[in-house]
């Protein structure tokens, strides 16, 4: 990974190409990121690069991570998130620096990383895309249900990975190869070409595609 940055997703809007068509974006407001820490080989075992962003008072922050920032000489932030960044990109930064959304140009392609949307308990048609059953001959009100869970003495078991109801949506999600539409470097947002992970006002992690 050579760059990367903290964004805020705004929401979905459409512009037009050079073309004359349009084409849907997610806009997401990008930065500033101030560098609070680098990681080194030496020192931890690894090269990275620690990014805050989101700003947040003082009287929100515990001690030890006030103390974080203060070393860094940075106002407190409400989110950090490292990247491991090689080469000259790491390099070139020091504690500090900050980090926009001009690091990212137009007809790049980045990686998304975010959380997606929680949709709470849900059954096995919503979950997992299943059929109904038929609402006919004494279904009635199980056409919906998830139907046989296995075999009734041999092995006399459910099996691990039935799909089954529960828990749906607000895991890692993470969308490879998008394209960079448009870069406003001075409002510090960035238009994505598709749909990003997680509602309006999610966090997302934007990086340089693995694929590109």
């Amino acid at each position: 990974m050579k760059k990367g940055i903290i964004a805020r997703k705004i929401g979905m809007t459409q512009i037009f190409g050079e073309n004359g068509k349009f084409i849907p974006v997610t806009v997401l407001e990008a930065g500033p990121c101030p560098v609070v820490q680098l990681k080194t080989e030496r020192n931890d075992g690894y090269a990275a690069v620690q990014l805050g962003f989101g700003d947040l008072t003082s009287k929100h922050v515990k001690k030890p991570i006030k103390g974080h920032f203060d070393k860094a000489n940075v106002a407190p932030k409400r989110r950090l998130k490292e990247f491991r960044l090689v080469g000259e990109s790491l390099e070139a930064m020091n504690i500090g620096d900050l980090i926009k959304a001009d690091i990212f140009e137009k007809g790049e392609r980045v990686d998304i990383a975010g959380t997606s949307k929680g949709k709470g308990f849900s059954g096995t048609i919503k979950r997992w895309n299943g059929h109904r059953l038929k609402a006919s001959h004494g279904t009635g009100p199980n056409a919906r249900h998830a139907g046989s869970n296995g075999a009734a003495t041999t092995p006399g078991r459910v099996f691990k990975g039935k799909k089954l109801p529960g828990h749906l949506g607000a895991e890692a999600v993470t969308v490879q190869n998008l394209e960079v539409v448009k870069v406003d470097a001075e409002n510090n947002l960035i238009a994505l070409k598709g749909a990003v992970p997680g509602p309006r006002g999610g966090i997302v992690y934007i990086s340089d595609s693995v694929k590109a």
